[in-house]
């Protein structure tokens, strides 16, 4: 998987890249068909924005989350994520049916 972290009016340090990665793989436990991930860390005026899209198989998966801290705004991002890569794997799951078993008439 690749992951791209960018920062507007911000710096992205290696600490913050290394608690992105490792909150990262809480979604990837959950589907490991993730094809790219690109973060975006910004800060407004008393507010720190993180935005993700994560490109899976067929689908882009944006959100977005503002905290008052930075640390706390990618854990609610994370927590938005996973939810919707969970939502979207129940949705490509297989869901046929299985046929019923047929009866073998003995003839005579």
């Amino acid at each position: 998987m690749n992951v791209q972290i960018t920062g507007h009016h911000l710096e992205v340090t290696p600490a913050i890249r290394d608690y992105i990665s490792t909150k990262l793989e809480r979604v990837t436990r959950h589907f490991d068909h993730v094809i790219d991930t690109k973060v975006m860390l910004s800060v407004e005026p008393l507010k720190h924005r993180a935005e993700m899209t994560v490109h899976v198989r067929g689908k882009d998966i944006h959100c977005e989350a503002a905290q008052e801290n930075l640390y706390a705004a990618i854990d609610l991002l994370i927590d938005k994520v996973d939810r919707q890569v969970v939502e979207h794997k129940k949705k490509t799951q297989d869901h046929g049916h299985t046929p019923g078993k047929r009866q073998i008439v003995a003839e005579s």
